[in-house]
């Protein structure tokens, strides 16, 4: 099941985004383990969503293991992690064993999600414009609301900014 309450232009090019207040479209997706995971069960806590491109790519792989590097000073800020991305079960499962991830990885083949947060659209890389993932990040509240939501994010330094956000 994969649900969610953000409205949606209906064309990729132009996908809605969040923004900071809006309640946050609710999911549930399966982790790299096939476990269903919700954005329901960590209400209660603040939980940091960041949509990447590709597993095991360079840039992909430096957010996530910048995330896991400072998962512990998140964690104890009362803030949860989940990665987002299209990949399938089993990449997700090769990049968490080959990185040593200890946060939920999960599967959004539809990009349903992806959409629902303003995650998949029309970008610009090396003067080329195509449709494809739009590497984001979003802290949601304990309550549920968006807190912050960031497009565009470069990987390099990302996660250090987020950890001044969380403090």
């Amino acid at each position: 099941m994969t649900s969610f309450n953000a409205a949606s232009s209906g064309t990729p090019s132009r996908a809605r985004r969040v923004e900071p207040g809006e309640v946050a479209p609710d999911f549930e997706l399966v982790d790299a383990d096939g476990r269903k995971s919700s954005l329901a069960e960590h209400r209660g806590r603040r939980v940091l969503v960041f949509f990447y491109p590709k597993a095991l790519t360079p840039g992909c792989t430096r957010e996530a293991c910048d995330f896991q590097a400072s998962l512990q000073a998140l964690n104890q800020a009362g803030v949860d992690v989940l990665g987002i991305s299209r990949d399938p079960l089993d990449k997700l499962v090769e990049f968490r064993d080959a990185h040593q991830l200890t946060f939920p990885l999960l599967s959004d083949p539809n990009r349903i999600v992806h959409e629902a947060y303003g995650a998949w659209g029309e970008k610009t890389k090396d003067g080329q414009t195509s449709l494809g993932v739009i590497r984001s990040t979003f802290l949601i509240d304990a309550d549920g609301s968006i807190a912050q939501a960031m497009y565009d994010v470069d990987p390099r330094g990302h996660v250090e900014k987020l950890l001044s956000l969380t403090s």
